[in-house]
Protein backbone atom coordinates (compact mmCIF):
# COMPACT_ATOMS: atom_id res chain seq x y z
CA UNK A 1 0.00 0.00 0.00
CA UNK A 2 1.55 3.72 -1.02
CA UNK A 3 2.48 5.77 1.85
CA UNK A 4 0.10 8.94 2.10
CA UNK A 5 3.11 11.18 0.54
CA UNK A 6 3.26 9.17 -2.44
CA UNK A 7 -0.21 9.03 -2.81
CA UNK A 8 0.01 12.85 -2.24
CA UNK A 9 2.44 13.49 -5.09
CA UNK A 10 0.15 10.79 -7.48
CA UNK A 11 -2.82 13.11 -6.99
CA UNK A 12 -0.53 15.75 -7.52
CA UNK A 13 0.88 14.55 -11.17
CA UNK A 14 -2.76 13.48 -12.23
CA UNK A 15 -4.17 17.33 -11.34
CA UNK A 16 -0.45 18.98 -12.67
CA UNK A 17 -0.38 20.96 -9.21
CA UNK A 18 2.86 22.26 -7.96
CA UNK A 19 4.02 20.51 -4.50
CA UNK A 20 6.02 22.40 -1.59
CA UNK A 21 7.93 20.09 1.21
CA UNK A 22 10.96 19.75 3.10
CA UNK A 23 13.37 17.73 1.77
CA UNK A 24 16.73 16.97 3.38
CA UNK A 25 16.49 20.36 5.76
CA UNK A 26 15.39 22.60 2.72
CA UNK A 27 12.18 23.73 1.58
CA UNK A 28 11.48 22.61 -1.68
CA UNK A 29 9.29 23.99 -4.95
CA UNK A 30 8.60 21.19 -7.54
CA UNK A 31 6.73 19.96 -9.85
CA UNK A 32 6.07 15.99 -10.24
CA UNK A 33 6.71 14.15 -13.07
CA UNK A 34 7.45 10.25 -13.09
CA UNK A 35 6.56 8.24 -9.33
CA UNK A 36 7.23 5.09 -8.65
CA UNK A 37 9.72 3.01 -7.18
CA UNK A 38 13.97 2.69 -7.39
CA UNK A 39 15.66 -0.09 -7.58
CA UNK A 40 16.10 -1.05 -4.31
CA UNK A 41 11.55 -0.93 -4.04
CA UNK A 42 11.80 2.50 -2.03
CA UNK A 43 9.35 5.20 -3.36
CA UNK A 44 10.53 7.97 -5.61
CA UNK A 45 9.97 11.16 -7.39
CA UNK A 46 11.56 12.17 -10.67
CA UNK A 47 10.42 16.31 -9.59
CA UNK A 48 11.58 19.64 -11.67
CA UNK A 49 12.52 21.68 -8.64
CA UNK A 50 11.70 25.22 -9.95
CA UNK A 51 11.90 27.04 -6.71
CA UNK A 52 12.66 26.97 -2.86
CA UNK A 53 16.37 26.07 -1.07
CA UNK A 54 18.99 24.04 -2.90
CA UNK A 55 22.84 23.37 -2.99
CA UNK A 56 22.78 24.21 -6.40
CA UNK A 57 21.41 26.23 -9.34
CA UNK A 58 17.72 26.47 -10.04
CA UNK A 59 15.81 25.00 -11.72
CA UNK A 60 17.11 21.37 -12.32
CA UNK A 61 15.68 18.11 -11.71
CA UNK A 62 15.41 16.35 -8.54
CA UNK A 63 15.11 12.47 -7.63
CA UNK A 64 13.37 12.17 -4.09
CA UNK A 65 13.06 9.75 -1.78
CA UNK A 66 9.54 10.11 -0.38
CA UNK A 67 10.43 8.68 3.06
CA UNK A 68 12.76 11.73 3.43
CA UNK A 69 10.16 13.98 2.19
CA UNK A 70 8.48 16.14 5.19
CA UNK A 71 5.15 18.78 5.25
CA UNK A 72 4.16 17.83 1.64
CA UNK A 73 1.05 19.81 0.16
CA UNK A 74 0.33 20.32 -2.67
CA UNK A 75 -1.02 23.57 -4.61
CA UNK A 76 -2.16 25.31 -7.50
CA UNK A 77 -0.20 27.28 -9.76
CA UNK A 78 1.96 27.29 -13.19
CA UNK A 79 2.74 23.92 -14.08
CA UNK A 80 6.80 24.18 -14.80
CA UNK A 81 9.20 21.55 -16.48
CA UNK A 82 12.40 21.16 -17.77
CA UNK A 83 14.60 19.98 -20.74
CA UNK A 84 13.18 16.50 -21.98
CA UNK A 85 13.08 13.97 -19.47
CA UNK A 86 12.81 11.43 -21.81
CA UNK A 87 16.50 11.14 -21.83
CA UNK A 88 17.46 7.85 -19.86
CA UNK A 89 16.31 9.03 -16.35
CA UNK A 90 17.85 6.88 -13.53
CA UNK A 91 15.47 7.93 -10.92
CA UNK A 92 12.56 5.92 -11.22
CA UNK A 93 12.93 1.95 -12.41
CA UNK A 94 9.58 0.81 -12.01
CA UNK A 95 7.60 3.53 -13.23
CA UNK A 96 3.62 4.09 -11.88
CA UNK A 97 2.71 6.99 -13.44
CA UNK A 98 4.49 9.70 -15.95
CA UNK A 99 2.75 12.90 -16.57
CA UNK A 100 3.67 12.57 -20.75
CA UNK A 101 2.71 9.04 -20.72
CA UNK A 102 -0.53 8.67 -18.42
CA UNK A 103 -1.87 12.44 -18.12
CA UNK A 104 -1.09 14.27 -21.11
CA UNK A 105 -1.23 11.66 -24.25
CA UNK A 106 -5.04 11.55 -22.53
CA UNK A 107 -5.67 14.80 -23.55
Amino acid sequence: MPSATYTLFRIAILAEQQVVCSYDGRVRELCPHIIGTNKSGEEVVLAWQFAGQSSGKLPQWRCLRLANVRDARARNGPWHEGGSHRTQQTCVSEIDLDINVHVRKRR
